[in-house]
C-alpha cells in the first residue's frame, strides 16, 4: 500500500545532510517550481506500481546484473521508457512528472527512473555524472556494471567509456580516471546536474527568469557552487536586477578572481553600471 508522499520546501530540504537527501523528493521539487499543481503522491505511486509489478520476478532472480536485466526490460522495451533523441533539448526531458507521463527523458531523468525503481527492489543502482552523458552503475563481484538509460540501459564496455570521456579529456583516459569518473555521484551531486542542464537550456533560449530559478536552486544545494553564482548573477544582470546581479558577481569574483572569464565579468559589471568589484 502506498503511504502518503509529500514535499518538503526547499530551504528545508537544502537544509538536510548530505547522506539524508531523497533523491525523489528533490526531483519532485525542481519539477514543483514549474508546475505549482504537481502531485507528488501521483508520482510516487506509479514509480511504486512499476516495482510492484516486478516484484515477484525481481525477488525470484539471484544475481543483481539479472535483476537489472528484468527492471531495464520493463522500463524500457514493454513501457516504453526511451531517450528523448527528437527533441533532446525540450526541457520537459528534465521534468520527473512529465519523463513518467511521456515516458520521454533525458540521460539524468531517465536515470532518476532507472534508480527509484531498482532501489524499490533491493538493487543498489548508483548515478554516474559522466562527462557528457549521465550514467548509472551496479556494483558486481568483478567490479561494475556500467549502463546507459538514455539507451535502453545499454551495458558499456571499458573501452566505450574511454572512448566517451576521451573528447572531455582531450587525450587516452588511463583506468585511474576513468575510475575516478565512475565513482556513484550522491542525490546532491545528482540534482545539482539537473539543475545546471535546465539552466543550461533556459538560458540558450533567453528566457532568464527560469534560468536564474534554476541557478538559485543550485546555490540552496550548494552555497558555494561559484558557476551558479556566476549564472545567477548574469541572469540578473538580463532581468534588469542591478543590485543582485552586483552581490553575485562580485562574489564569484572574490571567490574565483583568476577565473577565465573573470574579465569578461568585470567588464559587464562596469557596462551595467555596477561598481568594480573589489579581488579581496
Amino acid at each position: 500500500m502506498t503511504t502518503r508522499f509529500a514535499l518538503p520546501d526547499w530551504s528545508a530540504f537544502a537544509a538536510l545532510a548530505d547522506g539524508d537527501v531523497p533523491l525523489l523528493s528533490g526531483a519532485l521539487l525542481i519539477a514543483l517550481d514549474e508546475y505549482p499543481d504537481l502531485d507528488a503522491a501521483a508520482c510516487d505511486a506509479q514509480l511504486d506500481a512499476i516495482a510492484d509489478a516486478l516484484r515477484e520476478k525481481v525477488d525470484a532472480i539471484d544475481a543483481a546484473p539479472m535483476k537489472m536485466q528484468a527492471i531495464n526490460r520493463r522500463l524500457f522495451e514493454e513501457l516504453g521508457f526511451a531517450g528523448n533523441h527528437a527533441e533532446y533539448y525540450d526541457p520537459p526531458n528534465s521534468y520527473l512528472n512529465d519523463v513518467l507521463r511521456r515516458r520521454l527523458g533525458n540521460p539524468i531523468s531517465l536515470a532518476v527512473v532507472q534508480m527509484e525503481v531498482a532501489r524499490r527492489l533491493g538493487v543498489a543502482l548508483e548515478g554516474v555524472s559522466f562527462p557528457g552523458h549521465f550514467l548509472v552503475s551496479l556494483p558486481v563481484d568483478d567490479g561494475m556494471l556500467v549502463m546507459d538509460p538514455f539507451n535502453g540501459g545499454r551495458p558499456l564496455s571499458a573501452d566505450e567509456l574511454r572512448q566517451r570521456a576521451q573528447p572531455h579529456f582531450g587525450e587516452p583516459v588511463p583506468d585511474e580516471a576513468l575510475l575516478r569518473i565512475l565513482v556513484p555521484a550522491s542525490p546532491r551531486a545528482i540534482l545539482v546536474r539537473m539543475l545546471r542542464k535546465l539552466h543550461a537550456l533556459y538560458a540558450e533560449r533567453g528566457d532568464w527568469a527560469r534560468a536564474v530559478r534554476c541557478a538559485d536552486r543550485i546555490l540552496r544545494l550548494s552555497p558555494d557552487n561559484a558557476e551558479a553564482l556566476r549564472d545567477r548573477g548574469l541572469g540578473y544582470l538580463e532581468l534588469g536586477h542591478r543590485a543582485g546581479a552586483t552581490r553575485d558577481l562580485g562574489r564569484y569574483l572574490r571567490i574565483q578572481p583568476e577565473a577565465d572569464d573573470a574579465e569578461t565579468v568585470r567588464d559587464r559589471l562596469v557596462e551595467q553600471g555596477g561598481r568594480h568589484p573589489p579581488l579581496h
